[in-house]
């Protein structure tokens, strides 16, 4: 019996995946349990929306991504901090700081945890950053940290 799973089942597979079963597995199990419905046209159907909907998401946002990088590839991001002698920074530049200046001066909304810093900034100067933006898409910016006046 070919079923469409509602959700994931251990050794069938995943939600929204049609599956082939045995008889008595589908009517005494996964559909009592409501894991599955019945692959009949209508499911079929819902199936195939799902689907495409879901490659409508991907590929909005892979070109929303594409965009983004492109803004912000090989552009720097220029940053102050204060400093004690000797032009060591009090504290650090975090990608904190340097996702809100990419959104700043670009109009780019980059996630902290997405930059990826060689080492700390803890001294004036510029830095190499890798910013991902989604699966597969990333832009290199370089931090340059200044002092402030």
């Amino acid at each position: 019996m070919k079923v469409v799973l509602l959700e994931d089942v251990k050794g069938h597979g995943k939600k929204g995946e049609l599956v082939n079963v045995s008889d008595g597995y589908a009517k005494n199990f996964l559909l009592p349990r409501k894991l599955a419905k019945e692959a009949n046209a209508q499911a079929m159907n819902e199936l195939k929306n799902a689907e495409a909907a879901k490659a409508f998401k991907v590929k909005t946002e892979t070109e929303a991504a594409q965009k983004a990088a492109e803004k912000i590839n090989g552009k720097s991001v220029h940053l102050t901090a204060t400093a004690g002698q000797g032009g060591r920074l009090f504290g650090s530049v975090t990608a904190k700081e340097i996702a809100e200046e990419i959104k700043k001066q670009f109009q780019v909304e980059v996630d902290k945890r997405k930059i990826s810093i060689d080492g700390e900034i803890k001294a004036f100067g510029s830095y190499p950053c890798e910013v991902k933006l989604y699966h597969g898409i990333s832009a290199k910016v370089t931090a340059v940290v200044s002092e402030k006046q």
